[in-house]
């Protein structure tokens, strides 16, 4: 199961919201949210530790051009194969018949 991606912005207003409610326990704050609450504490810590900002490494976001061609490649390269291994049951399943 693909674990779900939150917007920076989001991640931004959990934190905001935890400091907002010091009456509920981490715990309460991340169940309010929907939420674990190891997220929230990695969330809180990035935030302290980046000055009060979250950094957000997106799918779409590389280091250089090389990184994202090779991000590109290897997509290329599985499909390649998921189409080859597809071919190779479909010429089992014939060559039975």
């Amino acid at each position: 199961m693909p674990r779900k991606q939150h917007t920076k912005q989001f991640k931004l207003d959990a934190v905001n919201y935890r400091k907002e409610h010091p009456d509920l326990t981490q715990a309460e704050c991340a169940k309010n949210l929907g939420i674990g609450v190891s997220t929230l504490a990695k969330w809180e810590a990035q935030y302290r530790d980046s000055d009060g900002d979250i950094p957000v490494r997106g799918s779409g976001n590389y280091a250089s051009d090389e990184e994202k061609e090779i991000a590109r490649l290897k997509r290329e390269l599985r499909d390649a194969q998921d189409a080859l291994d597809v071919l190779k049951k479909a010429i089992s399943i014939l060559e039975k018949d």
